[in-house]
């Protein structure tokens, strides 16, 4: 599996471009975004958008790109009306209004999406920072896309947004752990090339001792 990394400003999400046809969250500037996609490839080989969540920091720019490039876009079918909403899709926090892309495809637990060469990346259901947020796992690169669910060095996403559930947090992650992972790839941050298990342990046991258990 090959990952460009992309993240053109501090505010943006993580971009990630795998095997040159799909699109991991689209950050909010399509203008620099798209300026750097096109060093590796050209706009129309991106085949599919998957968002990892319904919130504008990840999703402002999907419209412009999927118009551009013909792309498909994917998101968990609980985050599929918040995405359209200011508040779920935390758009007012920006001072913006809420992204205008139209996801077509709903992800649910345990789909596999389709990147080429042979491989896929499984849907995890993992609710807490929204109710539709979603990780996905590549098994022979032992790679997770961890959206804002966990974040290196024992981070996790905020729960405290309209549409968060914070109730769902510790057993998604928890579930997390039951996984064979080296790479992760966050939401936000530069990806990890090692240790991956360990840093989602992490994130876990620093959530649990914030909830005092």
């Amino acid at each position: 599996m090959e990952v460009r990394y992309i993240c053109p400003t501090a505010y943006d999400s993580s971009v990630y471009l795998v095997n040159g046809k799909v699109l991991i969250d689209t950050g909010m500037n399509s203008d620099l975004i798209i300026k750097q996609l096109e060093k590796y490839i050209k706009l129309t080989d991106i085949e599919l958008i998957v968002l990892t969540h319904c919130h504008y920091d990840h999703a402002a720019a999907a419209a412009v790109i999927a118009e551009r490039s013909g792309a498909k876009v994917g998101i968990h079918k609980a985050d599929l009306e918040g995405v359209n909403d200011e508040y779920l899709s935390v758009a007012v926090i920006f001072g913006e209004r809420a992204p205008e892309v139209r996801p077509t495809i709903t992800y649910e637990e345990g789909d596999k999406i389709d990147i080429g060469n042979g491989e896929y990346l499984e849907v995890i259901h993992t609710p807490g920072h929204s109710k539709g947020s979603i990780c996905l796992y590549e098994p022979v690169s032992k790679s997770l896309f961890s959206g804002d669910t966990v974040f290196p060095g024992g981070g996790s996403g905020r729960t405290d947004f309209e549409g968060s559930e914070p109730e769902n947090m510790a057993s998604s992650i928890e579930k997390l752990t039951k996984l064979d992972v080296r790479n992760l790839y966050p939401g936000h941050g530069a990806p990890t090339d090692r240790d991956g298990n360990n840093q989602i342990m992490a994130s876990y046991r620093m959530l649990k001792m914030m909830m005092g258990e």
